[in-house]
């Protein structure tokens, strides 16, 4: 579905963000990117809904070159994706309810459409009867949850989330997560970009670890942190 073909991004300033990243992200798969701040993960995502483009190197969504893309075109690019940031980005005069109904609106959805779909991913979200709270009135549990319903909204195929638990205490981010593994269980692909290293350990999905833009490890059913331990024991170490 995703595929980085040996990509690089060096900003402006000169700061090489990514470094020969080749990558391949399956239909329906659920992955965390983790490394340390500066470490490129945010540009990664960014690639994905074509905030950045490569300065080599190409990324392909369902086969199409998404750096080749015109400008409008880029608009029918981000309705098939769904995109949580860390500081929710709610609109701050609207509730709950409106702002799902605008992220409709702004693409034609007919208003019998946009009634049915909120109350669908309100209800799967858990926040029905919190639909006319302002984002000022909520916590930031249910802010996310907000969030990750707007970005459901227009039924995306692929969920990018950068950093969905940064700004939330440990029990409110595994309620976040357990969120989108649900959400990943239904079909749709979910690439999370984190520090939360208590939750990429306890989830145990795949991760592609960044070091300085290179991808130092991608491996299935990970943790956080690389351990050898269970290599040396099965080699004898």
């Amino acid at each position: 579905m995703i595929r980085f073909d040996n990509v690089s991004v060096e900003y402006p300033n000169g700061v090489r963000a990514l470094n020969d990243v080749s990558i391949h992200i399956a239909k329906g798969e659920f992955a965390f990117v983790v490394g340390p701040t500066g470490s490129g993960k945010s540009t990664l995502l960014k690639l994905i809904y074509r905030e950045v483009t490569p300065t080599r190197g190409r990324v392909l969504f369902d086969g199409e070159d998404i750096g080749a893309l015109k400008a409008n075109q880029v608009p029918y690019l981000r309705r098939k994706l769904g995109i949580v940031f860390q500081d929710f980005k709610l609109l701050p005069q609207k509730n709950v309810w409106e702002n799902l109904a605008f992220a409709m609106r702004v693409i034609g959805r007919h208003p019998r459409d946009i009634r049915r779909r909120i109350s669908e991913v309100l209800n799967l979200v858990g926040l029905t009867k919190r639909c006319d709270a302002f984002p000022h009135q909520m916590s930031g549990g249910e802010q996310q949850r907000a969030a990750i319903a707007r970005a459901l909204v227009n039924h995306p195929t692929v969920l990018l989330a950068d950093e969905p638990t940064g700004n939330l205490d440990p029990d409110t981010s595994w309620e976040i997560m357990q969120l989108l593994e649900q959400i990943n269980t239904h079909g749709t692909t979910v690439l999370v970009a984190t520090h939360d290293s208590q939750i990429v350990d306890r989830m145990r999905k795949r991760v592609i670890q960044l070091e300085a833009g290179y991808v130092v490890r991608d491996q299935e059913k990970g943790a956080y942190q690389h351990s050898t331990l269970t290599e040396d024991l099965c080699c004898g170490a």
